[in-house]
This record gives structure tokens, sequence and C-alpha cells, in this order.
């Protein structure tokens, strides 16, 4: 099963994983939102996310990091 939208956490992880020299704090949501799309575990549709989620993934990988 992949990861839907609301695998706020799990998103992040993958991010993290994937991205490792970003720093979140300045990731567009645009840029954002193409990232959670291309990793290969996302399984949902594109137009399901919006501002507050986007948010939430980004505070999540925030936290990731620390």
């Amino acid at each position: 099963m992949g990861l839907k939208w609301t695998d706020v956490n799990d998103i992040a992880i993958a991010l993290d994983e994937a991205h490792p020299e970003v720093d979140p704090r300045y990731v567009r949501f645009t840029d954002l939102h193409r990232w959670v799309c291309d990793l290969d575990e996302f399984d949902d549709e594109p137009g399901r996310s919006g501002e507050k989620i986007l948010e939430a993934i980004q505070m999540a990988w925030l936290e990731e990091r620390d």
C-alpha cells in the first residue's frame, strides 16, 4: 500500500531520504508538491493536497531533521 497525503510523517521521512541536501525551511510548496508526487511510494491523487497538508509535511520534515 502506497503513501497517501495523510501519511505526513512517512512522507517527511521519504523526502528526507530523497533530498538530504535540502533545508526544508526553504522549500517552495510547488517544489514540495512535485517531490511528494515523485516519490516511488506515493500513491494518491496529486490534486488532493492543499496548503495545510503541504505545510504539515514541511513541519514534519523539519522535525525529522532535529
